[in-house]
């Protein structure tokens, strides 16, 4: 609620300090809003088989830089199987796999990786913080619950199916934005939960209020689908990006031409009152919260963001600088239909780069464009644009997110180590050339899966949310209930996004509360316990197990011998080195 509100402050503010700089607005020119072009493979003096790795290879090179070496079995396994499915591999998996001698074995996982039902519910994790998903609102009068979303987990199940069948990015878009007015759209309804689960304000009869709803859906589809903070306009034309304030209401009409619906769900009846007609709005039971065409309007522009100071009018359509790729039906119902197609074209120079950059950034650490939901003037220019641009134009051709993931996983630059040599170290610290694999900090879904997982207590079953903290509560962390009005303490500790708003990504914090909740929480502790008594009943030897279940390696012999010395007091202390290793950079950290 807070970021709602102070949203064109800051833009404002930001707008005034980068003004003192003199930064001129960006234009047609800007190489966000030049169509993708194809290049020649670059050449290199190192062997490379992969497309990406010769764009690669060819920076390191321009600056003088060598690459490292291939990480081991054990590294790449774990590392494949964090970063695809948010889960370890199993000891008996790590051991099967660093057996396998035939050459293609690393192919062959990451098949089967993406082939896993938790592909998707990791992916799902990476989507619904850009999604802004929660399952309630930022106030709540009294116990008036009339505006949450308890059948929200519609959306969140979509989304993991969608990534599971590979459906293709464009219609990936199409459905979340207007499944409804789609020929293919009739089972892909719960898809709409994407506008349908967005911010409802209090007192939203008042148009200024609605005036911030509208805002929340701008901002939120060009930022996710753009990389373009379009919302910076409301007030005024963009100060730096070529988007005008006339822009922002073109698109804020189409979702003033929308209505947020508790949709009744095939088979069942909408309730009905005393006189044996439906209620104005379903009850949450046995629906479906999306959104649906309401009565078509063209918005004035609000001068200065006040909505009593109407300007000229502002028809429904798509952003003037991107207008050549806009097809024709804004004046058509709600204008859902086209402002879809428009984001789909195969002209629309900005989707397919936002999208690839984004899948790059969660496999490498950092993206290309390392503002990853900012692509405009005081946005990060890409450190590699031609390889973005391939990158992009090959997604346009076939849309499949796993054969973009695959084919970023199977390169050269996945498969290094990722410790760096002095002179790598020195000379480019952050691996903005990729010389080496950057250190991902694991989420704190990842860490949570990873220790239920540990301790066998994983529960796969999906359906409605838990709260995080519950006893009962061992499903994986994507099936937990997110609330805009509270968001859980643990989830906020470990820098889970507000839900409020678009998240553009996840800031890693390292903090005192973070380390009370691995040292003191009853789950943390109960899990300790119960890994231990699987680590005992084994019939191995425990520190080889725990090693093996948590860190996906053997012990080093030093860390064997302290680990035996510490239990020979008695196996009572076994959770003790659980609770160690859960808390080891190690643990939270993937090579």
């Amino acid at each position: 609620m807070i970021a709602r509100v102070l949203l064109p402050s800051i833009c404002l503010w930001i707008s005034g300090l980068f003004a003192l700089a003199d930064q001129p607005r960006v234009g047609k020119d800007f190489w966000a809003f030049q169509p993708p072009q194809t290049s020649p493979l670059p050449e290199s003096a190192i062997p490379a088989q992969h497309r990406i790795d010769r764009f690669l290879l060819e920076a390191l090179e321009s600056h003088d830089l060598s690459p490292q070496g291939t990480a081991s079995d054990s590294v790449f396994h774990r590392r494949a199987h964090v970063l695809l499915t948010g889960l370890p591999p199993t000891p008996h998996d790590q051991a099967r796999f660093e057996a396998d001698t035939s050459p293609n074995k690393r192919q062959r996982l990451i098949d089967r990786l993406l082939g896993s039902y938790a592909f998707g519910e990791r992916l799902a994790s990476f989507w619904l913080p850009i999604a802004r998903y929660a399952e309630d609102q930022a106030h709540e009068v009294g116990n008036n619950k009339s505006l949450t979303y308890p059948n929200a987990h519609r959306y969140r199940q979509w989304v993991i199916d969608a990534f599971n069948r590979d459906l293709s990015y464009p219609q990936f878009v199409r459905f979340q934005l207007a499944a409804d007015l789609h020929d293919d759209g009739k089972a892909e309804r719960d898809a709409l939960g994407f506008l349908g689960l967005g911010p409802k304000y209090y007192n939203r009869g008042r148009l200024e209020v609605m005036a911030d709803e509208w805002e929340d859906r701008v901002d939120t589809v060009t930022r996710t689908f753009m990389g373009l903070t379009v919302a910076c306009a409301r007030c005024h034309d963009h100060k730096y990006d070529p988007i005008s304030a006339r822009d922002y209401h073109a698109l804020a009409s189409i979702f003033a031409s929308t209505e947020m619906v508790n949709e009744v769900l095939p088979g069942q009846e909408a309730p009905k009152d005393k006189d044996g007609k439906p209620n104005k709005q379903a009850a949450p039971v046995h629906t479906r919260h999306i959104v649906k065409d309401g009565n078509p309007r063209d918005l004035p522009v609000f001068i200065r963001g006040n909505v009593e100071r109407k300007g000229e009018a502002a028809p429904r359509g798509f952003l003037s600088i991107l207008s050549e790729i806009a097809p024709t039906g804004f004046d058509q119902g709600s204008g859902r239909q086209p402002l879809a197609e428009a984001l789909v074209s195969p002209r629309n120079p900005l989707t397919a780069r936002v999208m690839v950059n984004r899948l790059w950034r969660e496999v490498f650490g950092h993206g290309l464009v390392q503002t990853p939901s900012n692509f405009g003037a005081l946005g990060q220019a890409p450190s590699h644009p031609r390889l973005l641009d391939e990158l992009a134009l090959d997604f346009q051709g076939h849309g499949s997110i796993k054969r973009l993931l695959r084919s970023l996983l199977e390169t050269q630059a996945f498969h290094r180590v990722s410790t760096a040599g002095a002179t790598l170290l020195e000379q480019d610290p952050k691996n903005l050339w990729y010389g080496r694999m950057t250190r991902h900090r694991l989420s704190f879904e990842m860490w949570r899966d990873t220790v239920l997982h540990a301790s066998g207590d994983l529960d796969p079953r999906g359906g409605a949310s838990m709260e995080i903290e519950d006893e009962e509560n061992h499903r994986r962390t994507v099936y937990a209930r997110v609330s805009r009005l509270d968001l859980n303490d643990v989830l906020e500790a470990f820098d889970y996004p507000d839900p409020n708003i678009h998240a553009a990504g996840r800031v890693a914090t390292t903090t005192t509360t973070q380390k009370l909740f691995l040292l003191n929480h009853p789950f943390v502790l109960d899990q300790a316990s119960r890994i231990a008594e699987r680590a005992h009943a084994s019939g191995d030897d425990p520190v080889a197990w725990l090693y093996r279940q948590l860190l996906a390696r053997a012990p080093q012999p030093h860390e064997r011998r302290r680990a035996q010395q510490f239990l020979t007091a008695g196996k009572e202390r076994l959770p003790g080195l659980v609770q160690v290793l859960l808390c080891s950079n190690e643990m939270l950290y993937l090579d």
